[in-house]
């Protein structure tokens, strides 16, 4: 991995094998350079996957000597290469460069953004998930007396299964412990009016500038122990990976009252074990009121047919919200061009919202489509007898719902309001509690 003590950036190769279509190495080039290093050279090779080396021999010898004559620090590989593959294509590189394939390459990214607790852990897990077959092979390659250092796999501790199986037991159970305050945390929320939108997608789609655009001016919450992973920032890098844990702050869409939260952004061909290693972070997606889907409308429509069927998939088994798809950075397109996508991209995205985030263009079309979108409310009335106590509630009312009619007269007030059905559940409680011997009456409106 990069060695950021030091002035000057690592060089890398990349290199990429493709079963089939066009070689493009745009996405490993950025995840280079995110990772910190330099990208002097590259090379691509179209073949099904060699068992022995991954590319065909040939190639890797040609790979071999490419990366010689570039002196380059590390070969990148976009492609997963196995832990037998990983050895095999280090034994012909000179000696000291590093083998990093596509997921030791993420991970690197992640280890470097992961702030919070939850973050460490899950990165941490994923490495571990990573290790574990690889620990495998070097016991393997070990009882066969094969050269020290294993060629980009580390060297051999013949103690490190067992350690890597305790760790990812530890690193799971609290994993599952923070998962659980965190669900306690969302219905908190909802019981306190909340709605929670998850802004999803694939990463560099613009979710952190959509977030800092549609967030209130006002503070988050200001009972701040409610709520200690709410942040007051977000932020909007054209960098990959630039949100890794979850940035959640108050929206402005209206009547409702709306925390938006931020995740980490999807990426293709991630395998199941990285994107269950950040299962924790997808909760705050899997168990949102509503799922904005951001999309960059700039990209080419084939990538971003690819990104969507991503993004669907791994939402697909778990999520529980509808989804809008939100189409944004449309600034970098003309109207007949926007039209074309949309028609395209119909059956993945019908009825998409289309906005700048960047501009702040049709952002007001988006917070009418989050309200739109959400959970129905339910209308009360109550009627309430003249009190400190039913105040109290009225204020109440006014903090966690919508009031839409408010009349007093000497002795009562009818309170009119729509609001998250536990509000209103909770409304009615404490207004049958206000007056034992003249309970107020409770009529629900049509």
């Amino acid at each position: 991995m990069p060695d950021r003590r030091t002035g000057d950036a690592p060089t890398a190769v990349v290199a990429k094998r493709f079963d089939r279509g066009r070689a493009d190495l745009t996405e490993i080039t950025e995840l280079a350079r995110a990772a910190g290093y330099e990208v002097t050279a590259s090379l691509t090779q179209t073949r099904d996957q060699d068992p022995a080396y991954h590319f065909g021999e040939g190639k890797a010898d040609e790979l071999a000597r490419l990366v010689a004559r570039e002196d380059a620090d590390v070969l990148i590989v976009d492609n997963e290469v196995g832990p037998y593959q990983t050895f095999n294509i280090g034994s012909k590189l000179p000696e000291g460069v590093e083998v990093v394939d596509r997921f030791t390459l993420i991970l690197d990214i992640f280890g470097q953004r992961a702030q919070t607790r939850k973050a460490q852990l899950q990165v941490e897990l994923a490495e571990l998930r990573y290790e574990l077959p690889r620990a495998e092979v070097k016991a393997s390659l070990a009882k066969r007396d094969e050269r020290p250092g294993f060629m980009g796999l580390g060297e051999y501790d013949e103690s490190r299964e067992h350690d890597i199986k305790a760790q990812i037991s530890r690193i799971k159970d609290e994993l599952d412990a923070i998962a659980e305050t965190e669900e306690k945390r969302r219905e908190r929320r909802r019981e306190s009016g909340f709605d929670l939108v998850a802004l999803a997608g694939y990463t560099n789609a613009g979710k952190s500038t959509l977030l800092r655009r549609l967030a209130d001016d006002l503070d988050v919450d200001e009972n701040a122990e409610k709520h200690p992973d709410i942040d007051s920032t977000a932020e909007s890098e054209n960098q990959l990976f630039t949100t890794l844990g979850t940035t959640t702050r108050r929206a402005n869409t209206g009547k409702r009252d709306v925390l938006l939260t931020d995740t980490v952004g999807f990426i293709s061909d991630l395998p199941h074990w990285l994107v269950e290693s950040f299962k924790s972070t997808l909760q705050s997606v899997y168990h949102a009121d509503l799922v904005l889907l951001v999309v960059d409308a700039s990209e080419p429509v084939e990538e971003m047919r690819e990104k969507l069927v991503t993004s669907h998939d791994t939402l697909y088994e778990r999520n529980e919200a509808p989804i809008v798809t939100v189409f944004n950075k449309v600034d970098r397109l003309d109207d007949e061009e926007l039209r074309r996508k949309r028609e395209a991209l119909s059956a993945l995205a019908p009825n998409p919202v289309c906005v700048s985030g960047l501009t702040g263009d049709r952002v007001d079309d988006l917070r009418e489509r989050v309200e739109a979108e959400l959970p129905d409310w339910k209308r009360e009335r109550l009627l309430l007898p003249l009190s400190d106590d039913a105040m109290s509630l009225v204020s109440w009312v006014h903090d966690n719902g919508h009031v839409e009619r408010e009349e007093y007269d000497a002795t009562q007030v009818d309170l009119e309001f729509e609001a998250p059905p536990s509000v209103v559940e909770q409304a009615r409680s404490r207004a049958a509690d206000l007056d034992s011997q003249a309970p107020p009456e409770s009529v629900e409106s049509p």
